[in-house]
């Protein structure tokens, strides 16, 4: 990790940039060619440079702070405990002939988030070079690569970037030719986005009841709820376990309606062996910060057909024609991505295996910690779904998830209660067909964080925890 904080002397300030990018913790330790401890620049400092006119190119020259707190070999632990505070939480550890060899950390009250995007790699890389090309908006080479590589990624052929998952669904809707009049068939279990794209759309939302085994929608329920004006389905793969697409397909295929799929949490996922969004007509991805990758604000839809591909791109660009310029055939939409969020998604993917990888571990570790609890029920698994870790997701059988959520905020870990039901809601009442099982699963749900691994000393607490709601 020490030569994840070390910065030379020579560098620029975008070498610090990448550097504090890198080590994750705001700070570089700038050394010389022999490693004796120059000083220290923060995330704050190359603000504060960069508003003062300095340029990314700038040498480090005479930047770094001199007059900061540092440590020796030789100081015992509580020597070094007296130098931090609330503002310096990392000291350099200099040997006797003042070279870096080691950094002390102390963190009293580290919070957890309930998501954290993980931007490790190239991100910041790609970003800068998307940056300085000047092509910044909505057209450049990192969106036809993100486009690419993301469709390839989801075993597609075509894939269309757009402003954030919710219009990526709104966007299907529209190119599919669902509107006024038709019926759009939707899980009851799911963040509102899904269902406030289909009124977007001036379609009818009907909310069908999930399968309490595997929380995502019924196809039972949604045979039964099919009328002379559905449409379309919209599976959600929820909290990244895979729908029964199998099922789901084939009703869809035998009352010819339409399938989009809703992956915003399930980047990576498979049903029997084949990654979902492959499935559907069109899919559609979420890259919001929360999500296994992020662009910032972000999504993309997917599709095998050229002819869905064509008309998305055309709606997405305001409905111009892609022969003649500022002609419009039709009304279309500004659901373009930026060259500067594509940016940050290509770097994102390369990574996309790790940061999954990542956060089944962080689950495993929560399985492992609470094996001995008899009240909490974690996300299942299937024999032919591959789901991913999302968030880590469980039910709390005891009837105290409510004061569980409490108890860890207080301990400084952002747990989330799962999504109310849709039918619960004043704005979407009315548009229920069932619900039963939702409502028990929303009730009893919760959301263990995917941000980063607990210390030994917090999993103490939480075990703690635990053993006082029995």
């Amino acid at each position: 990790m020490l030569e994840q904080l070390k910065c030379e002397q020579n560098g620029t300030l975008l070498d610090v940039l990448q550097v504090i990018n890198t080590n994750g913790k705001g700070i570089a330790f700038v050394v010389n060619e022999g490693d004796e401890f120059i000083g220290v620049l923060t995330d704050g400092d190359i603000r504060r440079l960069l508003l003062e006119g300095k340029a990314l190119s700038s040498k480090i020259g005479d930047y770094p702070n001199t007059n900061c707190a540092t440590a020796q070999v030789n100081e015992t632990f509580q020597e070094m405990l007296e130098k931090t505070s609330d503002a310096v939480s990392i000291l350099p550890i200099l040997d006797e002939q003042g070279k870096l060899v080691d950094f002390f950390q102390y963190q009293n009250n580290v919070y957890i988030p309930v998501a954290a995007p993980n931007l490790k790699g190239n991100e910041f890389k790609y970003l800068v070079d998307a940056f300085l090309s000047t092509w910044i908006s909505s057209s450049g080479t990192y969106i036809r690569q993100f486009e690419r590589d993301f469709s390839t990624f989801c075993e597609c052929e075509y894939g269309v970037a757009v402003s954030n998952g919710t219009v990526a669904i709104h966007l299907a809707l529209e190119t599919l030719g669902v509107g006024k009049g038709d019926e759009v068939i939707i899980p009851d279990l799911t963040f509102a986005a899904t269902i406030n794209a289909v009124f977007h759309a001036n379609a009818t939302p009907v909310i069908v009841d999930v399968k309490e085994d595997n929380w995502c929608i019924d196809p039972a329920e949604i045979e039964k709820a099919i009328t002379p004006q559905t449409k379309a389905i919209i599976p959600v793969h929820i909290y990244g376990q895979p729908c029964d697409m199998d099922a789901i397909m084939d009703i869809a295929k035998r009352h010819n309606l339409f399938v989009i799929e809703d992956c915003a949490e399930a980047h990576g996922a498979t049903f029997n062996g084949k990654k979902v969004g492959s499935f559907g007509d069109i899919s559609t991805f979420s890259f919001f910060g929360n999500k296994v990758i992020t662009t910032g604000e972000g999504g993309m839809c997917v599709t095998n057909s050229e002819k869905l591909n064509d008309r998305m791109c055309v709606l997405r660009d305001h409905g111009m024609s892609k022969t003649k310029r500022y002609w419009h055939d039709e009304v279309g939409y500004n659901y373009r991505m930026t060259n500067l969020q594509a940016a940050i998604g290509v770097g994102q993917l390369e990574r996309i295996d790790e940061i999954i990888d990542f956060r089944r571990s962080i689950e495993a570790a929560y399985v492992e910690m609470l094996a001995d609890v008899d009240f909490i029920r974690f996300e299942p698994h299937f024999e032919n779904r591959k789901r991913i870790t999302w968030l880590v997701s469980a039910l709390v059988t005891n009837g105290k998830r409510d004061l569980l959520i409490e108890k860890l905020k207080e301990n400084s870990i952002d747990a989330r209660p799962f999504f109310y039901p849709l039918g619960d809601m004043e704005p979407y009442k009315d548009n229920v067909f069932s619900n039963a099982n939702s409502k028990k699963l929303s009730a009893t749900g919760i959301n263990f964080p995917t941000a980063q691994f607990l210390t030994p000393k917090l999993q103490e607490r939480i075990k703690a925890i635990f053993e006082e709601l029995k």
